[in-house]
């Protein structure tokens, strides 16, 4: 039977299992204290997934990050969703090693592939990785961070419907719930992973790129200013900074700046006034990339602003000290 991608992608029964509306509350509550995370990341898709995985492991304390997830993309930096994921795992095996960071049990490799029209888990050690260590026994949830296709993390959820109320998704995709489409690059990329975020109850801390991560913006004087010869991740930060800007800006003389959005979800963490939310009911993500709303949805929360200047200062201080 062919399904029409017009046709609605409900939860799937699996899901159903979900954590009480005052367990999703207290998971939704700000992050206080030290917290377990993982990075979920196309961190070759352009250049702020570096960044956001740099920021992430110099973030210690307040984030212990456990893992970092490889995850799947298409666009001019790849020739599939496969050669996007394998690309991107190469990326943080560079990162870490400007860290000095044992790759080996730490960075897994995720989907080789989207999940189309259809959701279902695509199985991947990414994937696997995630619901075994959700479940393990640990103080508080364990933080998702995801800055990209969710399609690793959607996948766990239908392998392990129970992960649901052990774990919160951090996720930088699609647009403010009140603009009039959803459309954004890591949300249609896979629009059943997104829609399984948005369905299962998940604990879902939604961070749009309009008007919230948009303005982390940064220019090459800035990061030449702040960077140039810190250490040795901040000097390759740099460096491919400056190569990304070579292709990208009109003209060498044009004033152009870079949004690094995949920052905002880190940021979140380390300090969640940095980027302001509010509690609000899930929308419904439609397959025409709208959303809607719908009575007697479950909560999530959504950013609504972000704090340029906080953040980038206390980014490139840690990138200082790398």
């Amino acid at each position: 039977m062919k399904i029409s991608r017009r046709a609605i992608i409900a939860a799937p029964a699996a899901l159903a299992a979900q954590p009480s509306p005052a367990t999703l509350d207290q998971l939704l509550a700000l992050p206080t204290g030290p917290v377990d995370a993982v990075v979920d990341s196309d961190t070759y898709n352009e250049i702020d997934d570096q960044f956001a995985v740099a920021y992430a492991m110099l973030s210690a304390p307040r984030i212990n990050v456990e893992a970092i997830y490889a995850a799947p993309y298409l666009n001019n930096r790849s020739t599939s969703p496969a050669d996007g994921m394998q690309r991107s795992y190469d990326e943080i095996l560079r990162i870490l090693a400007r860290l000095k960071k044992d790759p080996k049990g730490f960075v897994f490799a995720g989907s080789k592939e989207f999940m189309g029209a259809q959701p279902r888990p695509i199985p991947s050690p990414a994937a696997s990785d995630l619901v075994e260590r959700a479940m393990k026994p640990r103080q508080g949830p364990l933080y998702v961070i995801t800055i990209g296709a969710p399609t690793n993390i959607s996948s766990a959820l239908l392998m392990e419907p129970r992960i649901a109320s052990r774990i919160v998704v951090v996720w930088l995709g699609g647009q403010p719930y009140d603009w009039p489409t959803a459309r954004e690059f890591n949300l249609f990329q896979d629009l059943a992973s997104s829609q399984i975020l948005h369905n299962s109850r998940v604990p879902l801390v939604n961070i749009p790129t309009r008007n919230v991560s948009e303005h982390l913006r940064t220019t090459t004087a800035e990061v030449d200013r702040f960077l140039t010869g810190k250490s040795a991740l901040a000097e390759y930060l740099r460096s491919e900074f400056a190569v990304f800007a070579r292709s990208h800006s009109p003209a060498p003389d044009f004033a152009w700046s870079k949004v690094i959005w995949d920052i905002s979800a880190v940021a979140w963490l380390i300090e969640p006034k940095w980027v302001p939310t509010k509690v609000v009911p899930s929308p419904v993500l439609t397959p025409e990339f709208t959303y809607r709303n719908e009575p007697g949805r479950h909560p999530v929360r959504v950013a609504t602003w972000v704090n340029r200047d906080a953040v980038f200062d206390d980014l490139f201080k840690r990138l200082a000290k790398a």
